[in-house]
This record gives C-alpha cells, structure tokens and sequence, in this order.
C-alpha cells in the first residue's frame, strides 16, 4: 500500500519540478561593453595597420575620401556590414589626424540606395578630382564560413596607385552575420 501511494507522489513531484524549469534570462549589453565592442575595435586596429609609418606628405596635400566597402562577390552593392565599415574608417583616420572628406554631403558623388558610396576604379579619378582628394581608401569584404575577410587599400588618386594594404578577418558572430544580412 506504501508503494501505491508512493507512486503518484513521485509522479507528481516529477511533474512539477520538469514544468518549472528555471527560464534562461537575456542579460542585455551594457554601455561598457558597447564602449569595447570588438568590431569597433578591430576597425581601429586595422585602420592603425593601414596607416602606420606612412609618409603622408608622399601621398599629396589632399584630404581622404572613404569609400564604402563592398562585397567583393558582387561590387554592385554593400550590406550594413560594408557601409557600418566605411563609417568606422572614416572615424579612425580622422581621429589619426588625416583630413577625411564626408562624401555623403556632397552633391558630386552618386549614392546608389542600398549601396552607399561606391567608388570603382574608372570613377576615382574624377570625384577624387572634384574633391581635390589626394587618396581614397576603399575595401571589399568576403563572407566565408567562418569568417569574413576585410581588404583595404588607400589609393592614391593621382596615379590610381595603391599606397598601402591591409587584410584581417573578423569572426562570423551573430553581429558580424547580422550586418552581412541585405535589407529587403
């Protein structure tokens, strides 16, 4: 009679303790972390890379343009990841010192909607012109299954002449594959 009574009671405890299973809570970001945020960071390591020991009076008087960095599986476009970047280029040349030029004020260049501020090879020459821009850094990115590898090259636009490269990698977390997403 123990056992029969025994039974339910286990059953029933059994029960209870699998429909409260403690509830994963999302501990949100906070602003110290967001200060360090490793993607912010590794633009501006990449960047110092890109720029360390450069002779600047060799590249000419000119500010920098910064194009946006594309998809190098199709140049056409850029997904936030390219355009977010660009931006955080941009950022980290002018903290150094450079005389980065905001292109997106500009009437000259043609900004293509999704795309950013693409600058090809045969328009370099004229909007670097236009701007009296002495280099123009530009970028692709790849996608690959663990990461996506960042080319950057500062170009300069007299000669179409790349001064200097750096290529790095960052992980596909879930911020960089977020970025890498193309809005519809």
């Amino acid at each position: 009679m123990k056992h029969a009574l025994a039974l339910p009671l286990v059953a029933a405890l059994f029960a209870v303790g699998c429909a409260q299973q403690p509830q994963k809570l999302r501990v949100e970001p906070t602003y110290q972390e967001a200060l360090n945020a490793p993607l912010l960071q590794s633009s501006r390591d990449a960047v110092a890379q890109l720029v360390a020991n450069l002779d600047v009076a060799a590249t000419g008087p000119g500010p920098v343009l910064v194009a946006t960095v594309v998809n190098v599986n199709d140049m056409s476009h850029s997904a936030p990841l390219g355009r977010t970047l660009s931006e955080q280029y941009a950022n980290a040349m002018a903290a150094t010192g450079f005389d980065v030029k905001e292109i997106k004020l500009r009437g000259e260049v043609f900004v293509k909607e999704g795309a950013g501020e693409l600058l090809l090879s045969r328009e370099i020459k004229s909007i670097a012109r236009s701007q009296n821009a002495s280099m123009v850094l530009v970028g692709t990115y790849s996608p690959a299954a663990s990461f996506t590898y960042v080319s950057m090259k500062l170009v300069r636009t007299e000669d179409s002449r790349i001064i200097r490269g750096h290529d790095y990698a960052l992980p596909n977390d879930r911020d960089v594959q977020r970025l890498l997403v193309q809005p519809r």
